[in-house]
């Protein structure tokens, strides 16, 4: 309690900028551009003045879920914005600066949309994007010191996870958020092999079925197909925590930490089945499959969490992989995909884009992490251990 009370008080203490926040505003940036721009596809001239649209005329169609999404899309973006900006700018400088920059950014979308057939750009639209970013400044402002400046969330991370993790972090902090687009198998991201069809399809005018051609047009067993998703499930759940537990330190409450990911991860997939089909398949996910994967993802987790270090490192890289392969090497479930069809993607229209892709390059991402160039030694150099006077002391 004393090293968190010194380091609140201190004045002298430096106030470092966030390398982080900043690559997580333009991560964030690029995401909603997405969103706002789904599907990226039937561009045109505008039918009208391109910003005719601030009139302040209501649309036609509009309910109360879309204006509290709205908001909601654009608070982290006000956060990002203020933790971007400090410690150059801070408090009040800080909050105008990221509602202009928010709303600006707004507007652009908007104005986009007026040369895509599928969007309507309106008022309030542009309206509460940014009341979300003036909301998202003000807690930021509220929560600098928490999660920048020395505060408990600083030194929390400081004196669990290595110097290096904070690229592992960003992608950890993504694995909830990509549970919330349906997909053929629980926790099988980076399903790429439909959209490279879709892809040759439309280029070579021509069906093309790259699961047909692999199989030679034969179709897998229900048992194959069980054991797939048993693999892709077991071997994406160790990825995910393995490059969590590498990241750690010795002394960080790591059974804790795990169980929590795992929790909030399963959370998000319930009420994504829930919100996107109905109530009552709010467990659609859960399958024989999906049960199977995290019983056996649980048991490889508990020896693996004993392995060293650097055999960690690798076998998350190796684990992501093997779950990137098997989910891309396997037909797509038509069970699944009748599902899909009830979907009801016209309330979640602005978020299907953006949570297909973050789906889509997650484990990407994830192995990217893993293996980057400043991750191999980062047990060797910067061993933190906090003194044990100093965690006793009251």
């Amino acid at each position: 309690m004393q090293e968190l009370s010194h380091h609140k008080t201190n004045p002298r203490h430096p106030q470092l900028a966030s390398p982080l926040a900043r690559v997580c505003l333009v991560s964030y940036l690029l995401l909603i551009c997405y969103a706002s721009l789904y599907p990226l596809s039937g561009w045109h001239d505008a039918a009208s003045d391109p910003i005719s649209f601030l009139a302040f005329n209501l649309p036609r169609y509009w309910t109360v879920f879309d204006l509290a999404t709205n908001v909601l899309a654009y608070v982290p973006l006000g956060c990002l914005l203020v933790f971007a900006l400090y410690p150059r700018l801070q408090r009040l400088p800080a909050v105008v600066l990221a509602v202009i920059a928010g709303t600006t950014f707004s507007f652009c979308m908007e104005y986009l949309q007026n040369y895509l057939p599928t969007r309507v750009p309106s008022m309030l639209d542009l309206l509460t994007n940014m009341s979300g970013t003036l909301l998202g400044a003000l807690f930021a402002v509220w929560q600098t010191r928490a999660f920048l400046d020395h505060g408990y969330l600083h030194l929390m991370r400081k004196r669990w996870f290595t110097p290096e993790a904070s690229r592992g972090l960003l992608a950890l902090g993504l694995w909830p958020m990509a549970q919330l687009y349906p997909q053929t198998f629980l926790f099988g991201h980076g399903q790429a092999m439909p959209l490279v069809s879709e892809g040759l399809s439309m280029l070579l005018d021509t069906p093309v079925d790259l699961h047909h051609w692999m199989f030679y047009g034969g179709q897998i067993s229900i048992y194959q197909f069980w054991l797939a998703e048993v693999i892709v499930t077991a071997s994406g759940l160790c990825g995910a925590i393995l490059m969590m537990l590498w990241m750690l330190r010795s002394h960080a409450p790591r059974l804790h930490l795990s169980v929590y990911l795992i929790f909030l991860c399963l959370a998000a997939k319930t009420l994504a089945s829930a919100l996107a089909f109905a109530p009552e398949h709010a467990f659609l996910w859960l399958t024989p499959g999906a049960q199977g994967g995290l019983v056996i993802g649980s048991l490889l987790l508990f020896g693996f969490s004993f392995a060293p270090s650097g055999a960690q490192r690798r076998l998350a890289a190796l684990m992501l992989l093997i779950s990137l392969v098997v989910v891309n090497l396997v037909p797509e479930n038509p069970y699944f995909n009748a599902n899909l069809q009830a979907w009801s993607q016209g309330k979640f229209l602005n978020f299907n884009g953006a949570a297909q892709l973050l789906a889509l390059l997650w484990p990407v991402l994830a192995i990217w992490c893993v293996w980057h160039p400043d991750q191999f030694h980062h047990k060797q150099a910067h061993e933190y251990e906090p003194s044990k006077n100093h965690s006793e002391r009251h």
